[in-house]
């Protein structure tokens, strides 16, 4: 179908906010990237993203049996409203990579290599629907960027429900955790569909999210009320979830729920913390266990401060090989063959 583009224009320099670094750099699963243009399909629309030297525009579609119900003033405002809240535009980045720049120097040797924030601009925290950011980092288990994307696709192609098209692309929204805990089989579908192990993760914790006579005290409005807890009560809950550890749960604290001084901490990040901080601890401290884990969080804290999770970013990301990394990723001449390969045409059939 054909749809007319209205796009309208956010002022903000790369600097400020980078979309090929942000959106590539293993935060969020679900964007795509075709012609230059970046796109995300919420419960209602699908929201349209392009990158300018001194601005970012930005446009939607809504959802086919939406149009016309809202005069498109209000919608305008509504996508201008998530993307201002996605971005935690309201963080001044640049400050902040001019404080971070100031305590790496002395960690940079001589300044005889370029300190990742200069390198690396652009790179900020985003703020993830919570469920969302749940269930992706569940999928993160053992797993690489281009297989998340992939599994998240597969959730919202079979479970959620219809969008709109854009560039021959169907969009749907990512599934409800109400959808996923009443279907029949969804199990045994994920299964089915390459998730593994992770698909009991994946039925239980929609089942505990939304059976509070089984499960008092574990709901989606208490996780979404995470936001106004603090740190220890947020960790502590999604503790309680199957498939969650501390490293996950650190993820969705830093990438939803505005803990912006978490640092999940992996053995790559554990590397960085060796090799370029030249992180020792105790003794005991030689291997990634629970001490060395909570140690190295505690070190980027005390060096970073109130943002040392997004510094933590920053870091990861220059270590990455290839920021591209398979995060949906279409260019105009392998979106055929990708769209193909990782989006079935036929979804699971549910028994009713």
């Amino acid at each position: 179908m054909t749809v007319d583009i209205l796009w309208r224009s956010i002022p903000i320099n790369e600097v400020e906010l980078s979309l090929a670094k942000v959106l590539r750099c293993g935060q969020t699963f679900r964007w795509k990237n075709i012609n230059n243009i970046w796109s995300f399909a919420l419960q209602d629309r699908i929201v349209l993203l392009k990158q300018q030297e001194q601005s970012i525009e930005y446009s939607h579609i809504m959802q086919e049996d939406l149009e016309g119900k809202k005069p498109s003033h209000v919608l305008e405002k509504e996508t201008y409203t998530f993307i201002h809240d996605y971005f935690n535009l309201n963080t001044n980045l640049d400050n902040l990579y001019k404080s971070w720049i100031k305590f790496h120097q002395p960690f940079n040797k001589k300044n005889s290599k370029i300190s990742p924030f200069t390198e690396f601009q652009g790179i900020r925290i985003i703020r993830q629907d919570p469920w969302e950011c749940l269930i992706s980092f569940i999928c993160s288990s053992n797993n690489n960027v281009k297989r998340i994307s992939k599994m998240c696709d597969n959730l919202c192609t079979h479970f959620g429900d219809y969008i709109n098209e854009y560039n021959g692309i169907k969009y749907y929204s990512f599934p409800t955790a109400e959808k996923l805990a009443s279907l029949p089989n969804v199990e045994q579908s994920l299964r089915t569909l390459g998730f593994g192990y992770r698909a009991k993760y994946i039925y239980d914790t929609a089942k505990k999210l939304t059976d509070n006579d089984k499960f008092p005290g574990i709901t989606i409005e208490k996780l979404n009320d995470l936001r106004n807890q603090d740190y220890e009560t947020s960790h502590n809950f999604l503790l309680q979830l199957t498939g969650v550890g501390p490293k996950v749960a650190d993820c969705i604290c830093l990438m939803a729920l505005d803990k912006h001084d978490v640092v999940p901490v992996d053995t790559h990040v554990y590397q960085i913390a060796v090799r370029d901080y030249k992180f020792k601890g105790k003794k005991d401290m030689k291997t990634m266990n629970k001490a060395t884990y909570v140690a190295i969080g505690e070190f980027f804290k005390e060096l970073y401060g109130p943002y040392a999770g997004w510094a933590q970013s920053v870091l990861f990301a220059s270590d990455l090989t290839d920021l591209k990394n398979g995060t949906n990723i279409l260019d105009q001449e392998l979106s055929s063959t990708i769209v193909k390969e990782e989006s079935p045409k036929k979804r699971v059939k549910l028994e009713a």
